[in-house]
Parts: C-alpha cells; structure tokens; sequence
C-alpha cells in the first residue's frame, strides 16, 4: 500500500523539478525566485531588457519601447546592494529593435 504512494510523491518531485528549469521566454531563470539581473530603478520602471552579446544590458523603460543600452551599470548579475532588486530578463531579439545600435 505504501509503494504507490511513494511512487507518485516520486513521480510528481519528478515533474516540479522539471517545471522549475522551465524557461517561459525570459531566459534562463527559475520560477523558484531566480533572477537574471538586478535593478536599482535609476531609470524608472522596468518594462523587460536582456543582456546583450557585449554583456551590456539593454532595457526598456516603456512598454512596447525601445531598447536602451544600460552604459551606466544600473542593472548587474550579482545583487548590487542597498536598493538593487532581481528582474526577469528577455531573449534578445533576433532583429535589433527600432533605435538600438549594436557594435559590429
């Protein structure tokens, strides 16, 4: 009587791992409070943003807006501190968007 139990508590752990790692369009992050990058709101609202290939963050501050490369650092990796609190992040666009310039 205790197996089927046992086996289904094993089966359902085995189906919320896999339910964690999922990735839902905005990276790499995990619904078990993961974040991607860290924002102190010197730019205001945050409306989604990416790391780009240069490892410089692009943002944006309206939705539906244009993407602003983040020159001043005011989102990071790792938690900055006082202020700083995790976000989500994007996948880059496969296009750049309207106005953003990326080197090349």
């Amino acid at each position: 009587m205790m197996k089927p139990l046992a086996l289904s508590l094993i089966a359902a752990a085995g189906a919320l791992s896999l339910a964690a790692c999922a990735d839902g369009g905005y990276g790499g992050h995990y619904f078990g409070g993961g974040y991607d990058a860290f924002y102190d709101d010197a730019y205001g609202p945050y409306y989604g943003g990416y790391w780009g290939p240069d490892d410089v963050f692009l943002y944006r501050h309206e939705r539906n807006g244009e993407f602003v490369r983040d020159e001043a650092h005011h989102f990071r990796h790792e938690h900055g501190g006082t202020g700083f609190h995790g976000v989500h992040t994007m996948r880059a666009p496969a296009a750049p968007a309207a106005g953003e310039h990326r080197p090349g």
